[in-house]
């Protein structure tokens, strides 16, 4: 069964390039021209990826995330002529998985869209070492069979992404994970100017499951080093 990716621009040479390049690949391509009508493709085809422009006529891709993330959490990628760093933050922070510049490389995107689709259904980053099918650290328990994260019973709404970050986390409680280590879990490859990226991951992370995020008890900050998850009543 061929993966539906869903292509959200009001560029119509853009969308036909995408398209091509998409269904040369074997991926069966969705478009929309604004977030209305995307929408409405969501409710009625199960999509697998979604390639998102940011401005478009009446709801825009940072509108059409916000409410899309509110029910699904299938990868999103923003592919945007806005190269500001605020633009890249404000997209990964509203749910966004990646974010690619405009102009792009249609090769690379498709590469792209492959590793996110690789990695949604592979949870643990490393399919050699399968971990249990819940993983507990403090009150936090992760359903790997379910991709859920629940802190004491509540569920915590994690993106693709920071299910991921998580995961490797929990696997492993009290190990020290570099930035480009993290990068390279949900998204392969990582390179100097990702490390905003992951920061952002972190933060939302940490505004969605720490009791204070401004001083987190389960993700610590290893100064000159990376991260690592702890039980807070250790």
């Amino acid at each position: 069964m061929k993966h539906n990716i869903l292509i959200v621009e009001d560029d119509a040479d853009i969308t036909e390039l995408l398209t091509l390049y998409l269904d040369g690949s074997d991926f069966h391509v969705l478009s929309a021209a604004d977030g209305e009508q995307a929408l409405q493709l969501v409710k009625q085809h199960p999509i697998s990826a979604a390639l998102v422009d940011v401005m478009m006529p009446r709801m825009n891709g940072y509108e059409f995330i916000r409410t899309v993330r509110q029910h699904t959490s299938f990868p999103i990628i923003i592919v945007s002529a806005r190269t500001m760093d605020a633009d890249e933050v404000l997209g990964l922070d509203i749910g966004a998985d990646a974010y690619i510049r405009k102009p792009f490389n249609p090769m690379v995107l498709v590469a792209q869209v492959r590793a996110v689709l690789r990695r949604a259904y592979d949870l643990t980053c490393d399919s050699a070492d399968k971990p249990a099918l819940k993983l507990e650290v403090g009150d936090l328990q992760l359903d790997l069979e379910k991709s859920l994260l629940k802190k004491r019973g509540e569920i915590v709404p994690l993106t693709l992404s920071e299910l991921k970050i998580m995961t490797l986390f929990m696997k492993s409680p009290g190990r020290v994970y570099t930035k480009a280590q993290l990068y390279a879990c949900i998204n392969g490859d990582y390179y100097e100017n990702d490390e905003n990226t992951m920061m952002v991951h972190i933060s939302n992370i940490r505004a969605k499951m720490e009791d204070n995020p401004e001083t987190p008890g389960y993700i610590r900050t290893v100064r000159g080093l990376g991260y690592k998850l702890e039980d807070p009543k250790d």
